[in-house]
Parts: structure tokens; sequence; C-alpha cells
């Protein structure tokens, strides 16, 4: 994987901890920047599709325990012919 070289302006206080880290883990502190700076891009990226891709009717409310139960019993008796 290639990389490219960037200038940040970077707070004494965090700078000190990823010494200290870097230090204790035995890595670069090159290398914690690196994970950060991925963590940081992954939790901005815009997805090309949605995660999910399906849509579900409902009542927008959250189901009661009952409702679930019933539910996964109606599931399981389709799935397999029996009474639950």
């Amino acid at each position: 994987m290639s990389m490219k070289r960037t200038n940040v302006y970077a707070d004494p206080e965090d700078l000190a901890i990823i010494k200290e880290a870097a230090k204790r883990r035995g890595i670069s502190e090159a290398e914690i920047i690196r994970q950060g700076i991925h963590l940081a891009a992954m939790a901005n990226r815009v997805w090309d599709e949605p995660l999910f891709s399906r849509t579900f009717e409902g009542s927008g409310r959250t189901p009661t325990k009952s409702e679930v139960r019933d539910a996964v019993a109606d599931a399981v008796q389709r799935e397999t012919g029996t009474a639950a």
C-alpha cells in the first residue's frame, strides 16, 4: 500500500498520549496516527449503497415482549407447519 505524506496540526496533549501509547505498545507514533486517520475516514465515509436495502412495515413503535414472542411463534409455525 502506497502512502502519501501530509502535515496536520495536533494538540500537544494528544501527541503526548500518542507518544506514551506508542512506547507501551511497541509501535511507532505514526502507526497510531494512521490508525486514527483510518477510523476517522471510515466514520465519515458515504456509502454508495444503503446498509439496509429492504424496508419493513410496522407501527413505528417498539414491540412488546409478548408481541415478539407471538411473531416468532407464528414464524416457527409457518416454517415447520406445526403449532408452537
